[in-house]
Formats: structure tokens, C-alpha cells, sequence
């Protein structure tokens, strides 16, 4: 069965002061996916390796099912984890690997030769066996320490930046198999990455971590379309993030961002007693029409400008748009198949609807 998982408070302080994790608290539910997502040096590995139990907290507490662990040894946490360089034997073939944490726990030869089969079936290596690693691709490699992992039935999993090493097709069709997997067995799996995309499209939900700290637990869609801070609204995905000087306009209330530019607020947009105010706003909720017409979406707030650039994604356009009061937005729309709608040079009206814009605590 899953667990589930307490962190209360938890800092760890190395030598000489350095503070790498400051008082993370988060709760963990059974059978959940759940990310830990920040840029390089935010904590997220070091909170992944204390609730694993190769380092230990300097303050606070982590428990599991309620009983704290915070100074269990590792190998009594009933716990797997998978690591970016996968970490396997190389002198070992594929089955030997799989077998390891079986033969430490003294398991009978017969009930680890059918588990370890079990498992590679799982991940979709049977017939590997005996194939050692450097026989085998980087995506094979990745299931065998899957199953290294799942064979000793463990009630979390903990996976730091597994899927790292791999090419993009690759990593997603793992992202794919690894979401599967993870429900189809019912673990608690703890996921460390620094790739957005990844975190959103593999989490139940996502803690969000910068310098040490947690920003804002969510849901991918809460953590994309409502992002609490700026560095969270900055972090995933592309944003225009405006800051300016909150008015009074005839029936709403906007902020004035300089040259002229008055975005209107949501209508239960709750600023009061904040004078300054930041938003976001993504790049897809910008409409673009040529000339002087906004766009549909719009519902009366629009603003002019000129392409300065394109990019084209694929399935996207992303524009990067001059508005004649000087800010610099980006603005994404579908890809019609005819190219790039509008050419660097051309004269566009961006349009929006107020309820897209989300205010930011500063």
C-alpha cells in the first residue's frame, strides 16, 4: 500500500551556513504524484534525499503514515528511489541488477527469480535478462532501474531528474510509461525536476520551489493558471508580467503601467490596501488582429503595437510584440497552417479580457 508523507518545518543547514532547504512544510497523499520543481540550487534534492534518509533534517520533521521517521535509517524507510545516472552495475546483467535490493533483504532464490521477471515484464524488458547495461539504450536503461526500484514492492518512490539523461521523444514517451506505472501499482511517488513541461504533464501536483522554499503547492492547472507569485508566474511557461499604479476607472478598478497603458482588473480582483500592483498574463490569452481591429476575445481592452519578431513552435506562433507605449509582450496564437500570421514590421492590436490578467503577491 501507498503512504503518505508529512514534511513539518524541515531545514537543513550546512557547514559554513548555508541554507539550502528553510522551513519546507507539505503534505504528501497516498497513491499521489507529486512533483518537486525549481531551478538548479532551489532544494528540491536536498528535500528529495531527507525524505529518503541520506541526509538528515538540521530542524523539523518528516513522518510517514504519521510515525516520524526524521532519524530512520534509509533502509528502513520502506523506500525506492531512481536516480538521474541510473546508478546499475555495470559488471551485472540486467536480472542481477533488478535482483539486488531482493538478495540485501535475503529474499529466497526462487521467490526473487519470479519477482524479478515480474517486474522487468512490467517495464517491458522480458527476454533482457542477460544483457548487461552498455548493451542496452538509455530509455532501457531508465526501466531497468525502474525495476530495480518497483521489485522490492515499496510504499514511496522517489525519483530525482530520472528522465534527464534521455532525448525529448524519448523522455516523454517515459514520462508516459512512468505516470502509468506509478498508478497502475498505487505508489507514492516523489518527482524531482527542473523541466515545467515535465512537472505538468506527469504531477497529480506540484510543489514549486525557489531558494530554499516552497512558492506555492498546486494542481498543474492551478500552479499555470494561477500563479501566486511572480517568480512561480515567471518560472512556468511564458508570461508578460505588468507592474504599475492601481486607479480608479469609471465601473472597475485597473493599474496605470506606464506610457499611457491602464490594464483593466478582474472584477473580484481584492487589492485593496495595495497601492502597487503586479499581473500576469499569459501569451496564449492575447488575441492578435492586424491593423487597428482587436480581436474577438477581446471585451473592450486592447492595445497597439508592432512585431518585432516571430517564432514559430510547431503547433504555435510566438510573437513578440513593441506596444507604442514601449512595453515588450509576448503573444502566442494556434498554428492555421499558413505560417506566421503576421511578419516583423506589421502593425498589430493585441486584445484581451480582464479576467485572464491574475494578480501576483508581491
Amino acid at each position: 500500500m501507498s503512504a503518505s508523507i508529512e514534511i513539518a518545518r524541515v531545514s537543513k543547514v550546512y557547514d559554513g551556513g548555508v541554507r539550502a532547504v528553510d522551513a519546507v512544510a507539505m503534505d504528501i497523499r497516498p497513491g499521489e504524484f507529486f512533483s518537486l520543481l525549481g531551478p538548479s540550487g532551489c532544494g528540491k534534492t536536498t528535500t528529495l534525499r531527507m525524505i529518503a534518509g541520506f541526509d538528515t533534517p538540521s530542524t523539523g520533521e518528516i513522518r510517514i503514515d504519521g510515525a516520524d521517521i526524521t532519524h530512520v535509517p534509509a533502509h528502513r524507510r520502506d523506500m525506492a528511489m531512481v536516480f538521474q545516472n541510473y546508478a546499475l552495475f555495470p559488471h551485472r546483467t540486467v536480472a542481477e541488477n533488478v535482483a539486488f535490493g531482493l538478495r540485501m533483504r535475503k529474499i529466497d532464490k526462487a521467490t526473487i527469480a519470479s519477482k524479478v521477471k515480474a517486474a522487468l515484464a512490467m517495464v517491458e524488458l522480458s527476454g533482457m535478462e542477460h544483457r548487461r547495461p552498455a548493451q542496452l539504450s538509455g530509455g532501457q536503461q531508465q526501466r531497468v532501474a525502474l525495476a530495480r526500484a518497483i521489485v522490492i514492492s515499496p510504499r514511496v518512490l522517489l525519483c530525482d531528474e530520472p528522465l534527464g539523461a534521455l532525448d525529448k521523444k524519448l523522455r516523454q514517451q517515459m514520462q508516459f510509461e512512468l505516470k502509468q506505472l506509478q498508478k497502475s501499482l498505487g505508489l507514492t511517488l516523489v518527482f524531482v525536476t527542473h523541466d515545467q513541461e515535465e512537472a505538468l504533464a506527469m504531477s497529480d501536483r506540484i510543489a514549486v520551489m525557489n531558494a530554499g522554499r516552497v512558492e506555492q503547492i498546486g494542481t498543474p492547472v492551478e500552479i499555470y493558471d494561477q500563479p501566486r507569485t511572480r517568480f512561480v508566474a515567471d518560472f512556468i511557461g511564458d508570461t508578460n508580467i505588468f507592474r504599475g499604479q492601481r486607479v480608479t476607472m469609471d465601473h472597475s478598478v485597473g493599474i496605470a503601467v506606464g506610457n499611457g497603458l491602464v490594464l483593466a482588473l478582474p472584477a473580484a480582483a481584492a487589492i485593496a490596501g495595495s497601492e502597487v500592483v503586479s499581473v500576469a498574463l499569459r501569451p496564449e490569452k492575447i488575441g492578435v488582429s492586424p491593423g487597428s481591429t482587436p480581436d474577438v476575445r477581446s471585451t473592450g481592452v486592447s492595445a497597439r503595437g508592432t512585431v518585432e519578431s516571430t517564432n514559430f513552435l510547431g503547433g504555435a506562433v510566438l510573437y513578440r510584440i513593441v506596444l507604442d507605449g514601449g512595453q515588450r509582450v509576448l503573444a502566442q496564437q494556434p498554428n492555421s497552417g499558413a505560417g506566421p500570421l503576421h511578419a516583423p514590421g506589421h502593425a498589430v492590436t493585441l486584445g484581451w479580457r480582464p479576467a485572464d490578467l491574475v494578480i501576483l503577491e508581491d
